[in-house]
């Protein structure tokens, strides 16, 4: 599991999206269902809530643009916070003024994923592992099941379980990082294709883990397609910062120095690539430059918690984002 196991773990709320669309929709009715969906299976969460903070007054109309939008958007129980009153949820964030979401929480969705496979196969179904999507195709001769998938994976073990190909009437592709790659397997436009970006965390030492109770969050600048660095608890009791948005080389490699050589060529010869870079080359190189000291990172989150030091934090682990470009 790559994007599955390697993300912040939050259960968002839907307040970002723009009202009407499917993402929003999504969004708010995901809140619910996943919420039920682990009480149902035993799957540990907490509620911990959400600020997002603004700290410099521009941030302040796209503060109440959120806002806005989380109520066309039907977010549950979403409420604006005055700058005075943000200690009241966390004692250690400052701001001007804050967005409370106290139905966000946090899971470890790679336990929810694993909770899915569990679902599944008590339902009858079958999950092969170690399957490699080498050649997806139609076979004219099984109606029933017209859709041929190939295992391009040998199998040196001769172990019994080895599957080299699956003949299926549907198919749902939950690739992510490789979804691109998938749908051109299938026959589709190679457009848009997926852009691999890493993102690093810090992590908060475990004396100054009292630091944060819950999520906080920058006020998104519209102008990128991230959300910014923030603080986020962990289901283990620690608390994780960041993370930043750098350009990865490999599409499954989470080392700051992975290289992946036909994931490397793809991204830097797709056009959409060439656009992405002019477009947002200081964005990328400040990014770069935090990726490399951690104190220009623990710079911008002093600005939500200014007693945070460079001392309170280490490096922690790698996630890597499918952004379609």
């Amino acid at each position: 599991m790559h994007q599955s196991g390697h993300n912040s773990g939050v259960i968002h709320a839907g307040i970002y999206y723009a009202p009407g669309s499917l993402k929003a929709k999504l969004c708010v009715e995901g809140l619910k269902r996943s919420y039920e969906y682990l009480d149902a299976n035993s799957v540990p969460y907490k509620k911990c809530g959400k600020l997002i903070v603004a700290v410099k007054e521009s941030e302040l109309p796209r503060l109440d643009d959120l806002y806005d939008r989380s109520q066309k958007n039907n977010v549950p129980n979403v409420s604006v916070i005055p700058g005075e009153k943000i200690k009241d949820i966390e004692p250690n964030c400052v701001g001007l003024k804050a967005i409370h979401s106290p139905e966000t929480g946090i899971v470890d969705w790679r336990k929810v994923a694993l909770s899915y496979a569990d679902n599944f196969v008590s339902s009858g179904g079958t999950v092969c592992k170690s399957f490699k999507a080498d050649a997806i195709s139609e076979c004219s001769e099984n109606v029933d099941y017209p859709v041929l998938i190939r295992n391009a994976q040998d199998n040196p073990g001769n172990t019994s379980n080895h599957v080299s190909e699956v003949a299926c009437k549907y198919v749902i592709t939950c690739a992510g990082l490789q979804s691109d790659r998938i749908s051109q397997k299938t026959g589709c436009s190679p457009h848009p294709a997926i852009m691999p970006f890493r993102g690093d965390y810090l992590v908060l030492k475990p004396e100054k883990s009292s630091l944060v109770k819950g999520n906080i969050y920058p006020v998104p600048d519209p102008r990128f397609p991230f959300l910014g660095v923030h603080f986020t608890p962990r289901m283990n009791g620690s608390i994780w910062l960041g993370p930043n948005a750098v350009l990865s080389l490999d599409r499954e490699g989470y080392g700051r120095f992975s290289f992946n050589f036909k994931d490397s060529k793809d991204a830097i010869f797709y056009p959409g690539f060439r656009k992405l870079v002019f477009r947002y080359l200081r964005y990328g190189v400040n990014e770069f430059l935090g990726a490399v000291f951690i104190g220009r990172q623990v710079k911008q989150l002093q600005m939500f918690v200014p007693s945070l030091k460079v001392s309170d934090v280490i490096r922690g682990p790698s996630g890597i984002r499918a952004q379609a470009i």
